[in-house]
């Protein structure tokens, strides 16, 4: 074992089992990753046109799309085989433990494919920091907090006892190395099933204390893993990340999982078909409520355990789409049916263990689901493909591919397009000097000022319209606030005057995370068109800036703005507050409240505390995330680009004897033609992926 203050000292990725019937369903994939060889090839071109600056810029773009790996994160229900699924993914029936300790909540990102420095390790584990641990320890989490704040002494106490319970535990297992141990990251070189069980497994037999194999002897403090995978039936890298569930006593998972939603587009959630989905799953749905329709898809896992599949299959499907109609979940997500189950059968060396009813559920589903497009599968190819991840991997592919996909691509190609246009700019003065043409260009003092001008401009255009967009966000969140907070109370009210103190009132927050979500996607509307707004001026101010400087005329010149930033989804509108626990201490709450003045004053004062943290986290952590990428976008633009001017001045200041050195007649005739080429193919394609994306 390596703690955080050693290095390994080798490093790698662990192959994972690729058999050809795991490329089912990524042909999608294998596409996109052509998309990028070739865009790949062409930055190699770009690089070689013998310009130091540009040949930096464009080994810079090559290593940014090697190293892109969209983040899909995985949520589900108790029992409903997410972590069996995610490792049938990745090919590693036995690599995660499906069965892990109640209080671990470890999120495990596993890295498929990833670009690897040198020595790197092939996993690592970060265990919770000191104020992490304090803050569970003597505030009880998210429930501590919620209880003291509406007074539930009782609940309040049972869960002190439990984390009481769990530290002690924790201190006997970990001993004097525990305080230690807080905040620190173990590496290791090699990964084996009993690292990962060391760190995310449940384990409660610690006799021996020294024991080097302990399972889960580090669960209570891990906070999350990193386990790096080859996986060669997957053409690009990818992150999957295994979440704990949103349902632990103290909302420690819940607050993972929005975090672990905001650092990916994708979510995936895995569902039970026992289970399917009830009102005991309002935390999903309030989660993923708040992320894009598009961007999540539904996996109905263990239909392997259905009497009959081909009958029940439709009437889970309506019963899922019914329930998230009625809770204000997603519209009209995919859902697709499956077994992570059959798919590790697949994977094993035989079908021969095969459970009988397992197999005779699959045959069932077989005839109902099997097109003649499968006709020609074998029996492992079959089996993979009634799994459900041939469909599921397909559909990750699309989001990948249409989303971050697109984008990467996009912004790829227009920082190709601008850089090859400026350096056609620069040739079109090198051949005229070449040719003993005289031609007038700016000074360098000159353009240096005008450069410093147009950044300091558009960058106080782009502050002065994000400052305008966000007052008006604030006061729209505000007011839809203070509407919710005076709805609820008159809601109060009047369940007092009608049906007296002795009946609990029950009211739903949705209206509140409704009129926020609504708040939300006007701000992102409003930010977008904003940045496009600005972006187009700069670019416009940047294409007359070259013509100024240059002082010729460059065919079909123009400078292509970036696109406005992504905007991530407002997932903590998901957090669970007062008013979605309707449990014995919500009950207690009202039986402790005396005359209609003290409902009124402290359920005011309970809900606007309760909900205040999600609109301080939209207002000032997610306003502030977001113009600091609208911000270093246009930054970056502008950097580039007077970049590209300046190297158009120096060329000017060249003595002739220097640049017939460095060109030369015909090798400034062949650049022109590369130049042609290049740019052509790259609107080309810029236009096709930004219409596909569309």
């Amino acid at each position: 074992m390596k703690s955080a203050a050693l290095e390994p000292t080798s490093g790698h990725a662990v192959q994972t089992a690729s058999p050809k019937f795991m490329r089912l369903g990524l042909d999608g994939l294998e596409l996109f990753q052509e998309e990028i060889a070739d865009l790949e090839a062409l930055l190699t071109d770009v690089a070689a046109l013998n310009n130091q600056d540009i040949a930096k810029k464009s080994t810079k773009l090559i290593k940014r799309l090697r190293s892109f790996e969209p983040s899909v994160t995985m949520i589900g229900q108790i029992k409903s085989g997410k972590t069996t699924l995610i490792n049938a993914m990745v090919g590693r029936p036995d690599l995660l433990p499906a069965d892990v300790n109640p209080w671990t909540s470890v999120i495990t990102s596993l890295h498929l494919n990833a670009v690897l420095p040198d020595n790197a390790p092939a996993a690592s584990f970060q265990f919770f920091n000191q104020d992490e641990w304090d803050h569970l320890v003597e505030n009880g989490g998210r429930s501590g907090e919620l209880s003291a704040r509406a007074g539930a002494d009782a609940e309040l106490a049972k869960i002190r006892t439990q984390i009481t319970d769990m530290r002690d535990k924790t201190k006997r297992r970990l001993g004097r190395k525990f305080e230690l141990l807080l905040g620190q990251k173990h590496h290791f070189a090699d990964l084996s099933d009993d690292v990962i069980q060391r760190y995310v497994c449940m384990g409660d037999d610690f006799d021996d204390p020294d024991a080097p194999d302990q399972q889960g002897r580090f669960a209570d403090i891990t906070k999350s893993a990193d386990i790096f995978l080859t996986a060669g039936a997957i053409p690009i890298p990818l992150c999957l990340r295994d979440t704990p569930g949103v349902n632990d006593t103290f909302m420690i998972r819940e607050q993972i999982t929005i975090n672990a939603l905001r650092d990916s587009r994708i979510c995936v959630v895995i569902l039970s078909a026992h289970q399917a989905l009830s009102a005991m799953d309002m935390s999903l749905i309030r989660l993923i409520s708040n992320v894009r329709s598009r961007e999540v898809v539904i996996f109905v896992n263990r239909i392997d355990e259905l009497a009959n599949p081909a009958e029940q299959v439709p009437e889970i499907r309506a019963s899922i789409l019914r329930t998230l109609i009625d809770n204000n979940g997603p519209e009209n997500p995919q859902i697709i049916f499956g077994s992570a189950y059959w798919a590790n059968q697949a994977l094993a060396e035989t079908l021969d263990d095969m459970v009988a009813d397992s197999a005779e559920a699959m045959f069932n589903w077989a005839e109902a689901s099997l097109s003649p497009q499968t006709a020609g599968m074998d029996t492992k190819d079959l089996v993979w493909h009634l799994s459900g991840l041939p469909e599921l991997y397909s559909a990750l592919s699309d989001r990948i591919i249409e989303g971050p996909g697109a984008e990467l691509l996009t912004a790829a190609r227009k920082k190709v397009l601008n850089m090859v246009r400026g350096l056609r700019a620069s040739t079109a003065v090198v051949t005229m000097r070449l040719d003993g043409d005289s031609i007038a260009v700016m000074p360098h003092d000159q353009l240096l000022r005008r450069l410093d001008d147009l950044e300091n401009r558009h960058m106080k255009r782009l502050a002065d319209a994000l400052d305008h967009v966000f007052r008006q966000f604030s006061a729209r969140i505000d007011q839809s606030h203070k509407r919710f907070l005076d709805r609820a109370l008159e809601s109060l009210l009047q369940h007092l005057e009608s049906r007296g103190e002795d009946e609990v009132w029950h009211y739903s927050p949705d209206g509140l995370r409704m009129l926020l979500r609504t708040s939300y996607q006007v701000m992102r509307h409003n930010v977008g068109a904003a940045c496009d707004q600005i972006f187009a001026g700069a670019a416009q101010d940047l294409a007359d800036t070259y013509r100024a400087v240059v002082g010729v005329s460059v065919d079909n010149f123009k400078v292509t703005p970036p696109a406005a930033p992504e905007i991530p989804a407002p997932v903590t509108l998901g957090q669970t507050i007062a008013l979605d626990l309707q449990t014995s201490w919500w009950k207690g709450w009202w039986k402790r409240r005396k005359g209609f003045r003290a409902f009124a004053r402290d359920f005011y004062d309970l809900i606007e505390a309760e909900t205040a943290p999600i609109v301080a986290e939209l207002k000032i952590r997610q306003a502030g995330e977001i113009r600091a990428m609208a911000e270093q976008e246009l930054r970056d633009f502008l950097d580039e680009q007077c970049a590209l001017l300046t190297d158009i001045s120096e060329k000017s200041t060249f003595d002739i004897n220097e640049l017939r050195d460095i060109f030369g007649i015909t090798a400034q005739q062949d650049r022109a033609e590369i130049f042609d080429y290049i740019i052509d193919e790259l609107t080309t394609q810029t236009r096709a992926t930004t219409q596909g994306a569309d």
